[in-house]
């Protein structure tokens, strides 16, 4: 599989870094978000596998954003950590399909459980999606080389750098719909021809 994506939304910095520190030598990269702006700012460019989410900053609650999360991605894991557990929070992070619930101070080792729980559970829809990127990857080079087009002047085509076509060719990147459609057009293509059964 590859590296675990986890962004962690915390508006307290020691946090934030804390979980850096324990997580990303188990093998995942942990990208922080400081409060809901931020949060969804990376959420609208970049997919993540899991989500540590406080439930307390000064922006918007945490279960208000969940709510925004879900509408926008309503399958990713979202780890819940709040030094506020309430009955009423439990109940919503239920409701909304919370992989856990983890009360400030938690234990290394319960977030280290709970994050292993949420991989066993999701590793295979995550290889289906690698599996994916390296099909779409090998499409798009095919199509290229047909046509007998060099990264740079497809790229001139379509608007991007060939740095990130070749990332895009390597599956070294999650890449959205909205850049496929440029690509496939580039290509003279669907979308759906570069994305193929999946």
């Amino acid at each position: 599989m590859k590296r675990l994506e986890i962004l962690c939304i915390d508006d307290d910095e020691p946090v934030r870094e804390y979980l850096r520190e324990l997580l990303e030598p188990e093998g995942c990269r942990v990208t922080p978000a400081s409060g809901a702006d931020q949060a969804l700012q990376l959420l609208a460019t970049r997919s993540f596998h899991v989500i540590t989410l406080d439930l307390m900053m000064p922006d918007v609650s945490g279960m208000e954003l969940l709510r925004k999360i879900r509408r926008t991605d309503p399958n990713v894991a979202v780890i819940i950590l709040t030094a506020y557990p309430s009955v009423e929070s439990a109940t919503d992070a239920i409701e909304l399909d919370v992989a856990a619930y983890l009360k400030k101070p938690f234990a290394g080792d319960d977030l280290r459980r709970a994050i292993t729980s949420v991989v066993r559970k999701k590793q295979i829809v995550v290889r289906r999606e690698d599996e994916m990127h390296v099909s779409i990857g090998n499409t798009i080079r095919s199509l290229r080389k047909s046509r007998g087009l060099t990264l740079k002047e497809l790229g001139r085509r379509c608007d991007l750098s060939p740095s990130q076509l070749s990332l895009m060719e390597r599956a070294g990147c999650v890449t959205t719909v909205s850049t496929l459609f440029r690509v496939a057009s580039a290509l003279d293509v669907r979308v759906a021809d570069l994305i193929g059964d999946y």
